[in-house]
């Protein structure tokens, strides 16, 4: 059913197989994104890696109506691409020796929006430094993908996530 409604939004996938890794780390029910469909064009992604089905559907939700549609109404140009840091890696939580939402695949860390005008708003300058518009952008941004992700990490949560909002479907609402 997943796949299906991922089909049904317009954006690119290719389905994954499940890969076991060990130690708590796996990918299972996964896709590899290489486009949303936003309302007039495709949004490219960059540097994604295997995602569980289930967050690639909430993902290309927020993409195309948490921050192509915020982006048009803020700064005045749609979204060309997201650039991100990545998604699956078999890791712990940061000074835990708890797994993270990223050891199986179920959390994506975002780093910078660029423009189709040409424009690279990206999280680490332009949270605190950015113009006004690209500040509102990048919290509302934020904001949207709180209400659609169980777990959303930025800037003002701590310094590890300085430069990058880290959303997750895991977790009961989570959003710092």
């Amino acid at each position: 059913m997943c796949l299906a409604a991922i089909t049904e939004t317009g954006s690119r996938y290719t389905p994954l197989p499940d890969k076991y890794n060990g130690n708590g780390c796996a990918i299972t029910r996964a896709v590899q994104l290489s486009a949303v469909r936003g309302d007039a064009s495709d949004l490219g992604i960059s540097n994604i890696g295997p995602v569980q089905c289930e967050t690639a559907k909430i993902f290309i939700a927020w993409a195309r109506f948490g921050v192509d549609r915020a982006a048009r109404k803020i700064l005045g140009s749609p979204i060309d691409r997201i650039e991100t840091m990545g998604s699956y890696s078999c890791r712990n939580v940061a000074g835990t020796s708890r797994r993270s939402a990223h050891a199986t695949a179920q959390a994506i860390d975002v780093g910078a929006f660029v423009l189709e005008d040409g424009r690279r708003i990206d999280v680490k300058s332009a949270w605190s430094g950015g113009s006004r518009e690209e500040r509102e952008f990048l919290r509302v941004v934020h904001n949207s993908a709180c209400r659609r992700f169980g777990t959303v990490l930025g800037p003002d949560y701590n310094a590890a996530h300085r430069d990058h909002l880290h959303v997750e479907i895991s977790g009961g609402g989570f959003c710092r």
